[in-house]
């Protein structure tokens, strides 16, 4: 049924064809998808240690190898998905995303050495793709143009409230069986099984609450006749507009921002616990998730306001603006010493300020520019710059972070925030919303 032009939630106007059902089905999906993908990075030095036991002065670069090759296969499967989402719709694409999150965890406390378990973060790279790529386009496809900062917002409160029960709840999973009697790697095996399961039944319910057409996709019919290579090109082709292009270069750096606080701050924490402190991998791990927590909860407090300005702020200002917040924020690292003290955990509240401003405004400037019949493949270009955004910072400040200093991988995201904020200031005047979404039915944006 189609919603009325005055059709809300939680402020937000709903476009047409989209029920209140399928609004809350988004936000719950922005909430576990976020859940699930924080929570494996933050786990992965629970695993190194307790379970494979490779060696703490190995396992930085483990961490980035297997971010690497995480991001090599969503490189591989960004844009076809974004392509594939607009010829068939967005919800199978949605429902595979979780189901592939689910299998990387279910096995991954048993792979046998690093191979096996780089090809399971394989498997789970491939499903985060799928779930990258689809929040971004259906928080669009939504809503008016009007409430399209908004969406990005409340996409953020909620994708931050999933990352607080990731970091706050799910990780301490295996000190709690631990606890009760298990050995470490059972008690990692248990845990990583339950949360696979509860992936399986999001996915489930996915199915049934999203909308089952390709909303602001081409007309029904058209998309099944044009090729996915075409559709693939014509993401790639819009960087030619200078608005496109800074979100694309945007997403690079927020993306890679994401990787950087589940995994490296997380690794960070748990190394320290554990080679300074002594504490146990668990104990460790329930450190990090508690740094991680300050983080994310900033996030979560703050991803309303960066809505808001996205739709009170031309799109490339807030743009730079959020760019400019990240990169100092990541660059505060340096200033950290003991990352178990309160100076770890004030510059986590700044870095949980930085890591929501870049992620809630580069996805709205996208959508001002972009035309509606390619949009999931701009989406899938846009996450795919994010990957490669990963890619980057993963291998580069995981070999830093072991060569230099912990702080390593911060330092780079907050370097390639600052060059992105030059690019921003040097094409802002050339930016120019399309017409349609100038004249887009509801508030002015």
């Amino acid at each position: 049924m189609a919603a009325s032009p005055s059709s809300r939630v939680l402020g937000l106007r709903l476009a047409d064809g989209i029920g209140r059902g399928n609004m809350w089905a988004c936000l719950s999906m922005a909430f576990a998808s976020t859940t699930i993908i924080s929570f494996l990075p933050a786990a992965q030095p629970y695993i190194l240690g307790g379970v494979l036991g490779v060696d703490g002065a190995d396992q930085g670069k483990t961490v980035g190898l297997l971010g690497v090759a995480a991001e090599i296969a969503m490189i591989a499967s960004l844009a076809w998905y974004g392509a594939l989402a607009d010829r068939h719709g967005r919800r199978p694409v949605v429902v595979a995303g979780f189901a592939l999150c689910a299998l990387g965890v279910a096995l991954f406390p048993f792979a046998a050495n690093t191979t096996v378990l780089v090809a399971l973060r394989v498997i789970f790279a491939l499903g985060v793709a799928a779930l990258s790529a689809m929040l971004s386009t259906v928080a669009i496809d939504y809503v008016r143009d009007g409430s399209r900062g908004k969406s990005y917002g409340m996409i953020g409160l909620f994708s931050g409230l999933g990352a607080m029960l990731a970091v706050l709840g799910l990780v301490r999973l295996p000190k709690v069986f631990e606890d009760s009697g298990m050995a470490p790697v059972s008690a990692a095996r248990v845990s990583f099984l339950i949360i696979a399961a509860a992936v399986l039944a999001v996915a489930a319910l996915m199915w049934f609450t999203l909308s089952k057409a390709a909303v602001s996709g081409p007309p029904e019919g058209a998309a099944g006749r044009v090729p996915l290579s075409r559709l693939v090109r014509e993401g790639v082709v819009l960087a030619r507009d200078p608005g496109v292009a800074l979100s694309y270069a945007a997403a690079f750096v927020a993306r890679a921002d994401l990787a950087v606080v589940v995994g490296f701050l997380s690794l960070w924490v748990v190394d320290y616990a554990t080679g300074e402190r002594g504490m146990s991998g668990a104990e460790a791990l329930a450190r990090a998730g508690a740094v991680v927590g300050v983080a994310q909860t900033v996030a979560v407090v703050a991803a309303p306001l960066f809505g808001w300005l996205g739709d009170r702020m031309r799109r490339q200002d807030v743009v730079i603006l959020a760019q400019a917040v990240a990169a100092l924020s990541y660059l505060s690292t340096l200033l950290v010493d003991d990352p178990l003290g309160s100076g770890m955990m004030l510059v986590a509240v700044f870095i949980g300020l930085g890591e929501i401003a870049g992620i809630t405004t580069a996805g709205p400037l996208l959508a001002q520019q972009a035309p509606a019949a390619v949009r999931g493949s701009a989406y899938g270009v846009q996450t795919l710059c994010g990957a490669v955004g990963i890619l980057t910072v993963s291998a580069l400040g995981g070999f830093l972070y072991d060569a230099w200093r912990p702080a390593a991988p911060f330092v780079v995201s907050g370097t390639l925030g600052l060059l992105v904020v030059a690019f921003g200031l040097a094409v802002r005047r050339r930016v120019t919303p399309l017409p349609e979404s100038r004249e887009s039915a509801g508030a002015p944006a």
